[in-house]
């Protein structure tokens, strides 16, 4: 990224050389340039954020694009550090060909040093100069001269041409743009404003540049001929795909605006990606598949290559009366049908489509996502490396394969479909200059905060249209400021939630971030700071990562180095900034920003780590991993109260620890890490006895599930000002609010009324699928561990740990589950739990611990309720000796005749609790 950032701001600096200012008044209207890809940059830009000038790189060589052919003598500073800049570097030649028409430059450069030559083009020549009307017969020759090596400056604008051929495609059609579009420069049908511009000092970008480059209605129109609609049920799951290029294009939306089909135009060719590579085999789309590859074969009649699985696609195109072959890439395909898995052939796939063929690629980024989870989406998976550049992302959501309703394409005006770049510039304005938006827009507001955060994670510095949506984003930041969300002020409307989330991204991606932090959080306490702050860590993972404390933690915005042991060092390991993990984009109000925490893998030696919003400071180990007294430094941090059994003492604690500085605290004990606000420790003088609380807890959660006392990971509880979900919910950490979390410190509380919802949690991640029949017992299992524990660790009587669980509600529930038809859909929380009491109350907590165990080797295990819940008979009845058929039958379990068969040698419990409401 950074060297292709600083690559193109070195180009600038030659080409703008010397130069102040362009005076751009006249008579000489520039076309607006269209820039795409990621080597193109804007030269000049007009306060209306119209591209005047531009530059690139294709292949081997470079290229200079003017929006007008007088601007060739108007600007002769510009112009010769132009040919300067296109000069290859070890070529044989020196000579500037200049073509005929541009005899006037010829006089302007006879004063200079430079070689010239008059003339057609030719492929000897170092560099060619020509205006953009002159290029159509040699196109081919001056596409592979760029690319070989050679410099094109190239001058002209479109919209005059545009006026003559109406009919025509100016992007694809106008003699310049058949060369210059392959380098992601097109010239547009829009007259560029003019004026006297300054020249920046960095490469210009304006937020008013985001804005979509081309009217789509007749691609739209020819690609939905004879289409109403899109069929896409059935067991392909697709991704959505992210339209974000100037060039690109929803075609197949859902209802909210979420694409499934899409299409962009890329120099000189087009693509048209489908979220699930199952569609190219759905009859159900078969008209829509031959209009994509007649608009992607442009009237070419040229072969389809088509990968051989594609069996049905080559059949129907074929009944159409184009010319299909199956095969891998070849670059004389005219069109080419693949999937979005592989980037194997990325260069040349992207070469064969900028120089005027087309791409249908199918394929679905979601399976890739879950399977790499911290991985970047957008910028990893291996169809985006494809696409992203062509303005395009596969994402890693799902949407729900159903009958969608073809868009409706307006004859006239503006449509209301969603796209990124349109809904965000009329953002932009409805912020900074109060333009109201109109309701199809404030509907999609809340996707468009999606789609802000997905698409800057992209981090494309070296592509124009991504470096002009984060000046975009940066300028209103500056303008109006972030709400700052609170417990006592929750962020709400749509518009404020989207200011606050867009914040949190462009803070990393922005050239000056220390210039947004004071800007996004208004108030940063400057906390003291220790130096070289060496953390000594060991670890032995199991198939599981895991986090390991530092006692150390991050202020906002502040950045420090890390030294990484060659021992971890490129092994897996990350480092990660902030404890609350939880995803916050789906609530419907913020009280604090949805994402506060950050990872960065330890590839290196001495990586610069940071966190806009602060946070404790973690080394996370990878799974099946061993270490053992490991140091890492760290340049710079905070020291947090860390209490840890077995090292901390507790003078030491209170005598100094429990007063460190950091905001958030940690105490480590036998099994469970407790994090929670400092304020809530300040005053814990006796670490030690929350610690014998807590790891006679944890031993009774292992207690129960029939595992080892020592967790092969320690449980995590994490305090916060908000969740995801719930009052509290299950996972590694397990995520709890902060105004409980004082609770899980007052042990003569705990041992007296209790800590159900905190061992609740714990059983949550107890539950084995294997015994779990979901959704019925996902909010009862793992209470049978909130019972236990309050019976057998704390001493208090199930009645008094829970109101649900005293005598008269038991019953009663029994009573009306049976008495109402014993319905499995009634089954669930507190009604199936009562299932589970009647069997310990029976059999004793033996029993299920005899059966966790009897688990635990189990292989074979049904993958659905039904064939679980037999199992699940069969074994608790071999546990206790006793035929338990009856008694789950009469719970409304459906017990299979072959079950009954096997237990029917067991003696029956004939008098269980639920016999009496036969």
């Amino acid at each position: 990224m950074h060297r292709f950032k600083n690559e193109r701001m070195s180009d600038y600096f030659q080409l703008m050389s010397g130069l102040q200012e362009l005076d751009f008044q006249g008579k000489a209207v520039p076309s607006d340039l269209v820039l795409i890809g990621n080597h193109s940059f804007p030269l000049s830009m007009n306060t209306r954020g119209q591209v005047l000038m531009a530059a690139s790189r294709y292949g081997q060589g470079r290229i200079v694009v003017l929006g007008h052919e007088k601007f060739l003598t108007h600007f002769p500073g510009l112009v010769e550090n132009a040919l300067v800049w296109l000069m290859p570097s070890n070529g044989n030649s020196n000579t500037v060909g200049i073509h005929k028409s541009l005899s006037s430059l010829v006089e302007n450069l006879s004063y200079c040093s430079l070689k010239t030559k008059t003339g057609d083009f030719q492929s000897d020549f170092a560099v060619y100069v020509s205006d953009a009307y002159s290029v159509d017969e040699c196109v081919k020759d001056m596409v592979a001269f760029l690319k070989a090596g050679g410099g094109l400056l190239i001058a002209g604008q479109a919209w005059g041409w545009a006026k003559d051929h109406p009919e025509e495609n100016t992007l694809l059609s106008f003699p310049g743009n058949k060369v210059c579009s392959v380098a992601g420069i097109y010239f547009s049908e829009h007259m560029g404003e003019l004026g006297k511009f300054p020249v920046p000092t960095q490469i210009p970008a304006n937020w008013l540049s985001v804005s979509i480059g081309k009217d789509f209605r007749h691609d739209l129109r020819v690609l939905l001929e004879g289409v109403s609609e899109f069929d896409i049920q059935g067991g392909a799951l697709p991704s959505e795909v992210m339209v974000h290029g100037p060039l690109a294009f929803p075609i197949g939306l859902t209802p909210d605006g979420r694409a499934f089909i899409a299409g962009a135009y890329y120099g000189q060719g087009k693509v048209i990606v489908a979220s699930h590579e199952g569609y190219f085999g759905l009859d159900s789309l078969s008209t829509f598949l031959i209009n994509a590859v007649r608009w992607l074969d442009e009237g070419r009649n040229g072969v389809i290559g088509i990968l051989p699985q594609f069996q049905y696609i080559h059949r129907i195109l074929s009944e159409s009366g184009l010319k299909c072959e199956f095969t891998g890439f070849r670059e004389d395909l005219s069109v080419f049908v693949c999937t979005s898995y592989s980037d194997a052939q990325c260069q040349e796939i992207q070469e064969y489509v900028a120089e005027g063929s087309g791409l249908l690629i199918g394929g679905h980024a979601w399976y890739w996502a879950q399977s790499n989870p911290h991985r970047n989406v957008m910028t990893e998976y291996p169809g985006n490396i494809i696409l992203s550049k062509m303005g395009l992302s596969l994402m890693g959501n799902t949407l729900k394969p159903a009958v969608y309703k073809a868009q409706e394409v307006p004859k006239h005006g503006k449509s209301t479909t969603y796209h990124f770049r349109n809904l965000l510039k009329s953002f932009a304005s409805h912020v900074i200059s109060g333009q109201q938006l109109t309701q199809h827009e404030q509907e999609y507001l809340d996707k468009l905060r999606h789609d802000c955060a997905n698409y800057l994670q992209m981090q494309a510095h070296n592509n124009a249209s991504y470096t002009s949506t984060v000046a975009l984003i940066t300028d209103m930041l500056k303008q109006t400021g972030v709400p700052q969300a609170s417990h006592a002020y929750p962020v709400e409307s749509a518009k404020d939630k989207l200011m606050l989330h867009m914040s949190t991204e462009v803070y990393k991606v922005c050239p000056n971030p220390d210039e947004l932090l004071p800007i996004i959080i208004s108030n940063i306490p400057k906390l003291p700071v220790v130096s070289n702050a060496r953390v000594c860590i060991s670890a032995n993972t199991a198939d599981c990562e895991e986090w390991i404390s530092t006692g150390l933690y991050l202020s906002p915005g502040m950045r420090t180095y890390v030294a990484v042991p060659k021992e971890i060092m490129g092994k897996g390991w990350k480092l990660q900034i902030g404890c609350q993990t939880d995803y916050l984009g789906n609530a419907n109000s913020l009280r604090r920003a949805p994402v506060v925490h950050e990872r960065f893998p330890l590839e290196e030696q001495m990586p610069l780590v940071w966190n806009l919003w602060g946070g404790l400071i973690y080394l996370i180990a990878p799974p099946y991993t061993k270490v053992e007294a490991v140091e890492v430094v760290l340049q710079e941090a905070v020291r947090a109260p860390y209490y840890k059994s077995g090292e901390t003492s507790v003078a030491d604690w209170v005598n100094s620890i429990c007063a460190a500085p950091a905001p958030w605290a940690e105490l480590e004990f036998e099994n469970v890490v407790i994090t929670l606000q400092s304020d809530a420790i300040r005053q814990l003088d006796r670490p030690d006895k929350v610690a014998e609380l807590w790891d006679s807890i944890m031993r009774g959660v292992a207690d129960l599930a029939a595992i080892p006392p020592k967790l092969p990971r320690k449980e995590r509880f994490v305090a916060d000002i908000q969740i995801s979900c719930g009052f509290m919910h299950a996972g590694y950490p397990i995520m709890i609010h902060s105004y409980t979390a004082p609770e899980m410190l007052n042990v003569d509380a705990a041992r007296k009324s209790g800590l159900w919802g905190f061992v609740h949690e714990l059983g949550h991640n107890q539950q084995r699928g294997v015994w779990e029949f979901p959704p019925n017992t996902t909010e009862c299992t793992c209470n049978l561990w909130s019972v236990y524990v309050h019976e057998v660790v704390l001493g208090i009587d199930r009645a008094q740990a829970h109101e649900n669980m005293c005598a008269d509600r038991r019953q009663a529930r029994a009573q009306s589950y049976a008495t109402n038809g014993r319905q499995l859909k009634q089954w669930g929380m507190w009604t199936a739990l009562e299932t589970y009491m009647q069997l310990q109350d029976a059999f004793g907590w033996d029993a299920f611990k005899t059966l966790f165990a009897a688990y635990h080797n189990m292989n074979n295990v049904p993958g659905d309720n039904d064939g679980k819940m037999n199992l699940y008979a069969e074994t608790f009845s071999s546990v206790v000796n006793k035929n338990l058929a009856p008694f789950f039958k009469a719970w409304g379990w459906p017990i299979q005749v072959r079950t009954e068969e096997k237990l029917s040698s067991l003696p029956e419990w004939k008098d269980h609790p639920m016999a009496q409401y036969a």
